[in-house]
């Protein structure tokens, strides 16, 4: 069936269209298509391949399946960047991430440390901003990771409570494999190859000072040797009490302003934060809410409850997903019994394709299946951005339809401020475009003609879909260099990066057409598309429109933003008690609520 999707869509398209216009336009009902609730459900790093909606036959998620039968499937629904800290900011922002500074021109895409002082910037204005000055509750519930603290270890400048969200329970950056034990470490690569090597010459220099000092071959200040010696021996020692104790000062769980579980535990992760989802729209029921549940399956590290570990036919990776399509499945129960369905939008997606070159120590599969797409995390390939694209509102949105228009993440900002009957922001550029006449079957094409794909701030590649032609473009000005050459990914690096030495650059640029070959396999010459030049020249034009609206922004991922910053860190006791508590668990906070 997901085959039929992609080497049929001309046709799907057209039939799927009489269908809704024609057919079954007598089964929508009239009630009002404005203040609905609206729940935004976002999985992390999960494969578009991994849903049985979009072809799975292995891996059970009837509860996502549900979403599809119910509303419409988007089969060309693009995350605006395929990393997430970037693309989760565009999700927010309905902007691409150059614009708010939240794409990055050093190697490190994302934020790593709690206590670093970049972050979504407080001029951006988010949708929940903007549905909580109409009268919304807004909750955001699981994972962040768009940073914390500015100057001071309490200012939460970048919190989800300075961004229009009235009640946070979740993690304020990501899950690591750092964080629970047992599951190897992101970091130690990284710190082997920037760290360890720069101390032992610092330690193999001072060692030399001193010998030829002590030989009288070179007169060295005893004090100058002194200060040297002071210096990397404290460095050396905050670097090893920071990886040592990097699960405590990382890896927490937050209510709103306060650190509720530090270390983060795993034990029942999922069913709390489904728990806490369900209290919400509880406490809701009377007036329009905004939830955003972030989910922190399926990143690494893995974790499942008993319930579902080793149940699935795919290791931890499938009972992870099976997890998580029952909290889904949780939601949708709880708006049937409060009799909510009809009077709320829900939307589920993954914030980038799925990481392929997850594999445990052990050499086990913790990456996600991208289905016939190349690619995957980190990387602008179809696999690394084309994700699950699902919406249901029933009497609104036609039940069992598919759209194979190029939508975005970024759509979800104008199309739920839109319903909220709040203003679009005119001081800025707003990139996504409303979704619902494409929706409702009002019209037939995205309003999407170009897309620009960045891989951190280098803009990668452009897709076009012209308005005259059923035709989508896409033209790729470097490309990521797999390790192994002939794998699918960058697994001696373990994800691919934007750098010279890492891509290969492309004059004339690679040019294929996904209609025909969404597998991105066989670039197009000119010897085999009589246009190839001027495709070439009109997305040249394109991007030169899209750069002359960009402006320069502080940029929030620099390295003096992302470098963990010892007065920036949150802590529930102090450094010297490992910053430990464990308030969740206890349940002495369970009825604890704001909002």
């Amino acid at each position: 069936v997901f085959h039929l999707f992609l080497y049929t869509r001309k046709k799907m398209r057209l039939l799927l269209f009489l269908i809704i216009c024609q057919c079954d336009i007598n089964s929508v009902k009239t009630h009002s298509v404005s203040n609905p609730n609206v729940i935004l459900l976002m999985a992390d790093d999960l494969g578009i391949g991994d849903l049985g909606c979009y072809g799975n036959r292995t891996l059970r998620t009837p509860n996502i399946d549900r979403l599809a039968e119910e509303g419409v499937t988007l089969t060309q629904h693009i995350a605006a960047s395929p990393l997430c800290t970037p693309s989760r900011a565009a999700f927010l922002t309905g902007r691409y991430p150059i614009r708010s500074g939240m794409a990055a021109f050093s190697r490190v895409g994302v934020f790593l440390f709690s206590a670093s002082s970049g972050g979504l910037p407080s001029e951006e204005i988010t949708f929940s901003k903007l549905l909580k000055q109409r009268g919304y509750a807004t909750a955001l519930i699981g994972k962040w990771h768009l940073g914390m603290n500015c100057e001071s270890s309490n200012d939460f400048c970048h919190h989800p409570l300075s961004h229009g969200f009235d009640y946070f329970y979740g993690l304020p950056v990501t899950n690591f494999r750092d964080c629970k034990p047992g599951q190897g470490s992101v970091f130690l690569k990284g710190v082997q190859k920037f760290l360890v090597i720069p101390m032992q010459i610092a330690g193999i220099t001072l060692v030399s000072l001193a010998i030829v000092q002590y030989i009288g071959l070179l007169k060295v200040p005893f004090q100058a040797l002194y200060y040297c010696f002071l210096i990397t021996a404290i460095s050396v020692a905050v670097w090893i009490f920071f990886f040592y104790n990097f699960r405590h000062l990382n890896c927490f769980l937050m209510r709103d302003h306060q650190i509720i579980q530090q270390p983060l535990s795993y034990d029942n992760l999922t069913q709390r934060l489904t728990k806490e989802a369900v209290k919400f729209i509880g406490r809701n029921t009377d007036a329009p809410f905004l939830l955003v549940l972030s989910y922190l399956h399926v990143h690494t590290a893995l974790y499942a409850s008993k319930n579902f570990r080793g149940k699935s036919k795919h290791g931890l990776y499938g009972d992870a997903v099976e997890e998580m399509d029952w909290s889904v499945g949780q939601v949708l129960d709880v708006l049937e019994k409060y009799d909510l369905s009809n009077k709320t939008l829900v939307y589920f997606t993954s914030d980038q394709g799925a990481h392929v070159e997850e594999i445990s120590s052990s050499g086990e599969v913790h990456g996600g299946y991208n289905g016939i797409y190349k690619g995957g995390k980190s990387m602008n390939w179809e696999g690394g951005i084309r994700v699950p694209g699902l919406l249901r509102w029933p009497g609104v949105i036609q039940a069992g339809a598919y759209i194979d228009e190029p939508t975005s993440n970024m759509d979800i900002f104008p199309t739920t401020v839109k319903l909220a009957k709040a203003q679009i922001p005119t001081d800025r550029i707003i990139d996504g475009h409303d979704l619902m006449p494409l929706l409702q079957g009002k019209v037939t094409q995205s309003k999407h003609e170009f897309l620009f794909h960045y891989c951190n701030a280098y803009l990668n590649a452009v897709r076009w879909h012209a308005g005259n032609s059923d035709s989508v473009w896409k033209v790729f000005f470097f490309t990521p260099n797999f390790s192994p050459e002939d794998s699918n990914g960058c697994y001696d690096s373990h994800v691919c990066f934007c750098h010279e030495g890492f891509i290969t650059w492309h004059d004339p640029p690679l040019l294929f057409d996904l209609t025909r070959d969404p597998e991105e396999k066989v670039p197009l010459t000119p010897e085999t598309e009589s246009r190839f030049y001027e495709i070439l020249r009109v997305i040249h034009l394109a991007v030169d429109n899209h750069t002359r609206s960009l402006h320069a922004v502080p940029n929030q991922l620099s390295w003096d933003n992302l470098l963990w910053k010892p007065w920036l860190q949150l802590c529930c006791s102090s450094l010297f008690q490992s910053c430990y508590c464990d308030y969740d668990s206890e349940g002495s906070l369970l009825e604890v609520h704001s909002g």
